[in-house]
């Protein structure tokens, strides 16, 4: 086929985030309810098209940041989860979404975007549940989501990024046991964080917790973490 008879296809470009965070002592997302159709009524990622065939991709994940959760993504942990384009996953047309994973501490109460109805925290469990109805391929991207937040957690220092910027080794379980889905032994725990050089460092001072001192730790500058911290 020549150049001059080649018609490129219509392919849109959409960003869909996967934001995650705790809430007592529970991994959550947050979930919009759409407003409009396609998918009226039914729960959804935030995210949204380009705006314009200028804007880069990440650009545009920021911006939905911004507009569906009024978050500023210089305050969260953001990479790209990967990229959706199965034909027919939305009913509009051939659309490919870059979708985003965004992690931060304390994330405040959502306020709904220009295309959703109400936005919400929702329990991991519960939007992954049988029982959800979730708009699109979105399922498939919180799945893939959440599992990334997992598989990181073993060789990177990411668990770091659900905590305030200084924290308790306690603290620092419940982001394990919250993403992970599991109970771990405190001792182990403790003993396989400090075997990690540089993973965390102490604060300089402690907090009071159930009457009895804690120490304060912060991220440290190791990003790989070797020996791992390997799931149950």
């Amino acid at each position: 086929m020549s150049s001059e008879s080649w018609t490129p296809p219509a392919v849109l470009v959409a960003v869909d985030l996967v934001i995650l965070t705790l809430r007592d002592s529970a991994l959550n997302v947050l979930l919009v309810e759409r407003g409009i159709d396609p998918f009226r009524g039914a729960r959804a990622l935030p995210g949204g098209f380009l705006n314009n065939a200028g804007e880069d991709i990440v650009a545009a994940a920021r911006r939905e940041l911004a507009e569906e959760a009024n978050l500023d993504a210089a305050t969260l942990h953001l990479e790209q989860l990967g990229a959706y384009g199965e034909p027919g996953r939305d009913p509009r047309g051939r659309v490919v979404s870059v979708a985003y994973l965004a992690i931060s501490p304390g994330l405040p109460e959502p306020v709904a975007g220009t295309d959703a109805a109400r936005a919400a925290w929702t329990p991991v469990d519960e939007a992954l549940s049988d029982t959800a109805r979730l708009a699109f391929d979105h399922r498939r991207i919180l799945l893939d989501g959440v599992e990334r937040a997992r598989a990181k957690l073993e060789n990177t220092s990411l668990a770091t990024a659900f905590c305030a910027p200084t924290f308790t080794i306690a603290e620092l379980q419940r982001v394990y046991e919250a993403v992970w889905g599991v109970a771990l032994d405190p001792r182990n725990f403790y003993r396989k964080v400090q075997a990690v050089p540089d993973f965390i460092v102490p604060a300089g001072n402690q907090r009071t917790t159930k009457g009895r001192p804690a120490r304060l730790f912060r991220a440290g500058s190791r990003t790989e973490l070797t020996p791992p911290l390997t799931r149950p």
